[in-house]
């Protein structure tokens, strides 16, 4: 029996962070808790070799690294020019026809389950090393055709010049980085952004901090932008807003997303209403004592649904904070007292 590498999210946990990387697995995960996760499918770190392996590509790239010998720590300008060739190799190396004919298939019956022909999906990487903002991620991609597309330029994203300088730094195999791909349902966003349920720069665990802008979350997490801040105290639900002018955006087009100007009318408002941050607030808190640590969580609200079923989660995951420093300073006077009585 062949082995299985396409997986609903339903289907997947915390458990299958190894099969099908951190994102795919978390979007398992969030499915299982009941909050709204985009519908959608995961492919496996198990298609992306098999992949190399039907291809032979998988033999070519290694070859060629293990050509290339211990210059390629020393030299970023060979780092990108391994990039360059490695990626090339995989954009001249189409998917074997069972493959796209089997990736065709989970997105049709996606379609079909919404009666949409052609839905608009987003098709983002999934490692299971958290190397953020080193991989792709395409939005807005339409047709069975075009899906395939983008799951071989995610797996191309593998080897950009950041992918390999950071395996290079780590002493990771650099001419292999399996990954796995997620495949969900875009959301019509009416605005979007990221919540933290403590305050990164400070370790405050008493509050949730919430980030936001019109239109989908790209502008809030490439910094582009001032977004909107929200600071909730997580005892009494209190709000405090910043509101920014928020002068661009990005939405979804027939090629993809644009960079666009903001309606003049929508520039001052807050992107969120109250209901909403307190039901993010809500769903972030659950999130954060099931896992028993602070969350750093991706949101995005759709124009086309109703409250609450509006408020949409795309990702989950463990928030990089500072320690509050009367903690750091204890941990350092328990360091320092250790020391002392070993002496």
């Amino acid at each position: 029996m062949a082995k299985k590498w396409i997986y609903a999210l339903e289907e997947l946990g915390q458990e299958h962070l190894e099969l099908v990387g951190r994102k795919c697995a978390n979007l398992g995960e969030m499915t299982k808790l009941g909050m709204r996760v985009p519908p959608g499918f995961a492919i496996s770190v198990d298609g992306f070799e098999k992949y190399m392996q039907e291809t032979g590509l998988g033999k070519r790239i290694a070859a060629y690294f293990a050509s290339l010998g211990e210059d390629l720590k020393k030299s970023v300008q060979k780092q990108m020019d391994a990039s360059r060739a490695a990626k090339e190799l995989i954009a001249a190396t189409p998917l074997p026809a069972a493959m796209a004919d089997q990736i065709a298939k989970n997105y049709e019956a996606l379609c079909a389950r919404y009666g949409t022909p052609d839905m608009p999906v987003a098709v983002r990487s999934s490692g299971a090393v958290s190397m953020p903002g080193q991989m792709e991620t395409y939005l807005h991609v339409k047709g069975a055709a075009d899906v395939a597309r983008r799951v071989l330029e995610v797996w191309e994203s593998t080897f950009n010049t950041r992918a390999i300088a950071f395996r290079l730094e780590k002493g990771m195999p650099v001419d292999q980085a399996p990954i796995g791909v997620a495949v969900i349902r875009m959301v019509n966003a009416k605005s979007a952004g990221v919540v933290l349920t403590v305050i990164p720069t400070s370790g405050d665990l008493d509050h949730v901090v919430i980030e936001g802008n019109w239109g989908l979350g790209e502008s809030v997490v490439s910094g582009d932008i001032d977004p909107d801040n929200f600071i909730i105290d997580k005892a009494t639900l209190a709000i405090e807003k910043k509101v920014a002018k928020k002068t661009k955006w990005v939405v979804a087009s027939a090629k993809g997303t644009v960079k666009g100007d903001v309606p003049l009318e929508l520039q001052d408002r807050p992107c969120l209403e109250d209901d909403e941050i307190r039901e993010l607030v809500r769903i972030a808190l659950s999130v954060e004592k099931h896992f028993g640590v602070p969350q750093d969580m991706e949101w995005v609200v759709d124009q086309d649904l109703p409250y609450p079923e509006n408020v949409i989660w795309v990702q989950a995951r463990p928030a990089k904070f500072t320690p509050k420093r009367k903690e750091a300073e204890a941990d350092y006077i328990v360091d320092q007292m250790t020391r002392l009585f070993r002496r």
